[in-house]
């Protein structure tokens, strides 16, 4: 098994331990885990810094794959959060640091907050996914310095009227954002978080009909990943993840080491 979005208490909205998150992990039988933790720059609520000392990350991650590289592969990961108008600093952080993974993902749409529901306000359920799949799609182009993008249909997590929209409404989009990462070479993940019902959602993120269109259009390079914050979550539902994407026709979920991919058979 392969956790590729895993959190510690690098991350400000996590209290758990590498260490005690590695133990879990191997207890677990995971073979390999990517520490992904946030950073995302100019984040709309003042009272969060999604921001951590690179080097002291990295060298918390080196002392415990020394530790535990008998029973683990650990990797060098970053949960990067994506915003259109700050793409020199989203290439800084890349380029100059050797990560291995790196997940570009949205938290934040017209420097308004998702999570407590900023962005949402004075907005119908389809301008919600006009805005905000026209900023993935803007930033993007732009921007490519990351190995897939993360819980891509994020914005329906805290909307319940979001979720209504038929998928037909949207689906141009999509292809545009997909075209555009598959061209690129660049990959989507497979959050299970959606799964643990914490947000009404029994679904992945992207949801299935998402993950469908993506293989339809070609694209192949998938990871999945628990997007836990407490090791009690980490790789949850990944047999009924897999299984799923199995149906859709995936054949192989992905790993990365040094932003190289690689595949594992499914």
């Amino acid at each position: 098994m392969v956790d590729l979005h895993v959190h510690s208490s690098f991350s400000s909205d996590s209290n758990e331990k590498m260490e005690d998150i590695v133990i879990e992990a191997i207890n677990r039988d995971i073979k390999t885990i990517a520490f992904t933790d946030h950073i995302d720059y100019e984040y709309s609520d003042p009272n969060i810094c999604f921001d951590f000392d690179i080097s002291e990350y990295f060298s918390e991650i080196e002392r415990l794959q020394n530790k535990y590289k008998s029973k683990i592969k650990i990797l060098k990961g970053l949960e990067l959060g994506l915003q259109s108008h700050i793409i020199d600093k989203l290439n800084e952080i890349s380029n100059k640091n050797e990560f291995d993974f790196i997940i570009g993902s949205f938290h934040t749409v017209e420097k308004k907050d998702l999570y407590n529901g900023d962005f949402y306000k004075m907005k119908t359920a389809e301008e919600m996914w006009d805005v905000y799949l026209d900023e993935v799609y803007e930033t993007i182009k732009n921007f490519d310095n990351f190995s897939v993008l993360g819980h891509l249909d994020l914005i329906k997590r805290y909307s319940e009227s979001v979720r209504k929209v038929d998928f037909s409404y949207y689906r141009n989009k999509l292809e545009k954002v997909f075209s555009e990462i598959i061209e690129k070479g660049i990959g989507i993940e497979v959050n299970t978080s959606g799964l643990r019902g914490n947000y009404g959602l029994n679904e992945t993120l992207p949801s299935k009909k998402i993950l469908k269109l993506y293989y339809d259009l070609g694209g192949r390079i998938i990871t999945i990943g628990s997007d836990s914050h407490d090791k009690s979550t980490i790789g949850d539902n990944f047999i009924e993840a897999i299984k799923f994407i199995k149906n859709i026709g995936f054949k192989d979920i992905y790993v990365f080491e040094k932003m190289k991919n690689d595949k594992i058979n499914i």
